[in-house]
């Protein structure tokens, strides 16, 4: 019986689990399953607290529900009844201390109709005129691999990216829009380019799909995301878990893997999965061809601050659910969830709970990151006080450094990963590579990498490795 370990506790490794256990069945075959996992909780960057009324996620707050994959997933651990969907509602850009609707009939903040570009509040005419001329310039340059932010500035004008679109995707992707490709953000813009004359042509030729997604399109659970692992884990009656121990060394033997954990134990594995951050990755695999490309590949750091309120969740903006910075603001924060408006059922009582987010691209990171808690916490009310005029000081606040643990998909990514696989084919030709510092970020993507790796896994059986 094959030896099939998983190395990694979070979305990705519990997914790969999940598909080999299920495939195994369908398959009528066996192996010994197990999965490491240095913390005690599995999860990785998905953890929800609950602190009074509130439910905060201090990771990843939801998951994109037309993503291929995620709700098969949530129906075959039989877990539909916990479904909750997010309440739909407006997005705004603050810019010059006011909150600027993002248009409906956008996406990204990239119009895909006339009705929304000519009602941005945030465009001058010449700037929307300029949007318009889209249609009389070809793409005889760009291809996916190009930078979002050119590809986009290049048809569009510097005008609605640098005002509405570039806060936008920065906000989603945590990176500069001219250091990110289109593949690894919006790869179909350039298919709507070259195949219909312009991206709003492309839009509408694709209308249908996208009203069918403008609303509800997040998903997450009555209490948490964190319940959503756990009942994953309980679904996995196949696999032996171990918590709390770390794997500090891996060693190839006669065609196996040794695996040295942290407590002194040592497990023989045939298949060995690292669904860990690429920088763990690094320290486990010693190779100099290796460690070059892992080099290659970057991150970036956030801060996240929960303040929960004594106050009437109704004393938002009607209809509103957050808002993203835009340049000439007086606010500190990149971007502000409201999260009871959002996600009623992470405010038990109808109470307001906001999310701010303070990520590495802004000019007073480095500040910010050195500041104590209680600083961070004055800095947070602030832009409360000046983004929705509300004094009042929080029952609950809640803070999360992610520091350097947010991959960031820059132009060198997808060279440097196609020259790792490479390389781990000709060095490690039974360790797979999984998770989001290599095959996309969003958990629907890393629900798919971990259905993709199983089915490899499940090849490797079958050809007797």
């Amino acid at each position: 019986m094959k030896t099939i370990v998983v190395i990694g506790g979070g979305i990705t490794g519990l997914s790969t689990m999940h598909y080999i256990e299920r495939q195994l069945q369908e398959q009528n075959a066996a192996a010994k399953l197990i999965l490491i996992e240095g913390h005690h909780e599995l999860g990785g960057k998905i953890r929800s607290q609950q602190i009074g009324e509130f439910i905060m996620e201090t990771g990843a707050d939801s998951m994109v529900a037309r993503h291929p994959g995620v709700l098969d997933l949530v129906r075959e651990v039989q877990f539909e009844h916990e479904l909750v969907y997010n309440a739909t509602g407006i997005s705004y850009i603050h810019t010059n201390n006011e909150l600027h609707a993002i248009p409906t009939g956008s996406t990204f903040g990239i119009p895909m109709n006339e009705e929304s570009l000519i009602a941005s509040t945030l465009l001058t005419d010449e700037e929307k005129q300029r949007v318009l001329q889209d249609a009389t310039i070809p793409n005889d340059r760009f291809t996916k691999e190009s930078s979002i932010g050119e590809f986009l500035q290049y048809f569009l004008g510097e005008g609605i990216v640098r005002k509405q679109i570039a806060p936008v995707l920065a906000g989603v992707y945590s990176g500069d829009l001219y250091e990110l490709s289109v593949a690894s953000t919006l790869p179909y813009l350039v298919d709507y380019k070259n195949n219909y004359g312009s991206i709003m042509a492309g839009f509408k030729a694709h209308r249908e799909q996208f009203e069918k997604a403008a609303d509800k399109k997040f998903i997450s659970f009555r209490q948490g995301m964190s319940d959503f692992i756990h009942h994953i884990e309980k679904s996995l009656t196949q696999v032996e878990f171990k918590k709390g121990v770390e794997v500090s060394a891996i060693v190839q033997e006669n065609g196996r893997y040794a695996l040295t954990l942290s407590d002194g134990q040592v497990i023989d594995a045939d298949i060995a999965v690292l669904a860990v951050p690429n920088e763990t990755v690094k320290q486990l695999l010693v190779n100099e061809e290796l460690t070059q490309h892992f080099e290659q590949f970057t991150n970036g750091s956030a801060i996240t601050l929960y303040a929960g309120f004594n106050v009437p969740d109704s004393v938002l903006p009607a209809d509103g659910t957050g808002f993203i910075v835009s340049h000439n603001s007086d606010l500190l924060c990149n971007a502000s969830t409201w999260t009871s408006r959002k996600w009623a059922h992470t405010s038990n009582n109808g109470n307001l709970l906001v999310r701010l987010f303070y990520k590495d691209s802004n000019p007073r990171y480095e500040e910010l990151a050195a500041m104590s808690d209680e600083q961070l916490t004055e800095i947070a009310l602030e832009d409360v006080r000046l983004s929705l005029n509300i004094e009042d000081k929080p029952t609950v606040v809640n803070i999360t450094k992610w520091m350097n643990k947010m991959p960031r998909y820059d132009l060198a990514h997808r060279d440097a990963l196609i020259a790792v696989e490479q390389k781990m084919a000709e060095h490690y030709p039974n360790i797979l590579l999984a998770g989001c510092s290599y095959y996309g970020v969003g958990i629907g993507a890393c629900i798919q990498n971990g259905r993709d790796t199983a089915t490899k896994i499940m090849a490797k059986i079958s050809n007797n490795l």
